[in-house]
């Protein structure tokens, strides 16, 4: 009976490592409103590609975020992600043109049923922005010229946020007769630690500009035009990108855990989670590369 059991669990792991490294091999990012690229080794660069409508945000580019950073999330050949916007902005936010053509009910159909449509319509957007929040790889939202409506909802999901001395951030959904619900009124206030300040934004939608983002901690950076954002950006997720995936990975996970939870159940979590991680190869391999006076990117770590 053991001797079975030992033999069903050695297939299992072999199909799984099998299946995960075909799942792997297979990743394909061919979207119609995303333009994804690989600057370099274990770096991904996604950029709204809407130029033409300013880069607002519609059904089919939630649901093409969704999926790119879903699979970006199971992809060992990605390790951190860059997101920015073609064109004259970030985003203008919500393509209004669509929304009033989708939104309101119809004479015909009953009030009970349109509101499960748009629970359903509401829940591709939000996941949108969570599919960032949730992807364990790094993801650095590079902003220049206007971020409005649904823009404040996706950097918010974004672990690291840069800017342009140009751009400007509005929670502008006040000012068409809605709530954000995207998550900007869940994530602002543990970003900026200033609920009086993301009320004021929220409750107005005026501009918060560049240098009052870095101020109140929006953002780390301000840089003078897009090139030099871009180029800081790549230049940071290169380097995330050569730490240990097994570290990077552990520490965005327990972040986000620590986050939604005490200070206490973080501890313990983190705890648990140690317990099989100080047993990786990357611990042994980076204590080596430090005690030869070697730099992370002189590592070889494997695919996670």
């Amino acid at each position: 009976m053991l001797r079975l059991t030992s033999r069903i669990l050695s297939k299992g792991v072999v199909n799984i490592q099998r299946v995960a490294a075909m799942s792997s091999s297979s990743q394909t990012y061919d979207f119609e409103h995303l333009s994804v690229s690989f600057p370099n080794t274990f770096v991904m660069h996604v950029e709204f590609n809407r130029a033409d409508k300013l880069n607002s945000m519609n059904v089919e580019m939630w649901a093409e975020m969704s999926d790119c950073f879903k699979k970006a999330g199971e992809d060992e050949d990605v390790r951190a992600i860059v997101l920015s916007g073609k064109g004259r902005m970030f985003t203008c936010g919500l393509d209004l043109m669509e929304a009033a053509q989708q939104l309101p009910r119809k004479d015909d159909v009953d009030v009970a049923r349109h509101a499960f449509y748009l629970h359903k319509f509401i829940g591709i957007a939000q996941d949108s922005c969570t599919s960032i929040d949730k992807c364990l790889k790094p993801v650095i939202s590079a902003v220049h010229g206007p971020c409005i409506g649904g823009g404040v909802d996706v950097i918010a999901a974004t672990d690291i946020r840069f800017c342009t001395e140009d751009a400007f951030y509005s929670v502008k959904e006040v000012d068409v007769g809605l709530a954000a619900d995207l998550g900007s009124l869940q994530r602002l206030s543990r970003i900026i630690g200033s609920d009086s300040l993301v009320r004021d934004l929220c409750y107005t939608g005026r501009r918060l500009q560049a240098d009052e983002a870095k101020s109140c901690g929006l953002v780390s950076k301000v840089f003078a035009d897009k090139d030099a954002m871009l180029e800081s950006s790549l230049e940071l997720a290169n380097e995330i990108a050569s730490k240990s995936p097994v570290a990077v990975q552990s520490i965005k996970l327990n972040l986000n855990y620590s986050r939604d939870h005490s200070v206490d159940e973080g501890l313990q979590f983190m705890r648990s989670w140690n317990a099989s991680m100080l047993q990786s190869e990357d611990l042994m391999k980076s204590a080596q590369a430090l005690l030869m006076k070697k730099k992370p990117k002189d590592v070889k770590f494997s695919k996670l």
